[in-house]
């Protein structure tokens, strides 16, 4: 049985910056660095010839960490419909956050794209057990679909 979330694997082109997004923009904090390459790697993966490295950052609440991994080789393939909300798969990470509005304008002043503004779901559409939930998305560095979420 599974017992909790251990981690969400994104794959960057930058990993330093995608670091620094993380980190300064959004607060998690850096627990490991590592080097990926040989025949383990490339046996969990399917991929032959496998060289990467990868960060692992937590948010400053705890668990689940990040992996971010930027694959030097074998060079992958980027798919403009992965930044688009309805595509099929793992689409969007959301982050609880205290203070909605300062992280919106903050990071909204740092040049983060967002889909629009925060907004609050209606309650007719779904009630939760601390009340309203306000919401929005952006984007990682990499077109990586985030969401900011704050239960007021």
């Amino acid at each position: 049985m599974i017992s909790v979330i251990d981690h969400v694997n994104i794959v960057v082109t930058d990993l330093e910056r995608s670091v620094a997004f993380y980190t300064e923009l959004l607060g998690f904090e850096v627990v490991k660095r590592v080097h990926m390459e040989g025949d383990w790697i490339e046996a969990i993966v399917g991929l032959k010839g496998v060289l990467a490295d990868v960060v692992y950052v937590r948010p400053p609440g705890g668990e689940p960490r990040l992996e971010l991994v930027q694959y030097h080789a074998p060079a992958g393939n980027e798919f403009a419909d992965n930044a688009i909300p309805n595509t099929t798969g793992l689409r969007h990470l959301a982050f609880n956050v205290d203070d909605m509005d300062a992280m919106y304008e903050r990071l909204k002043a740092d040049g983060v794209t967002f889909f629009g503004p925060p907004v609050i779901v209606p309650l007719s559409v779904v009630t939760h057990n601390s009340g309203h939930k306000k919401l929005c998305y952006f984007y990682d560095p990499d077109g990586v679909v985030l969401e900011l979420s704050e239960y007021v």
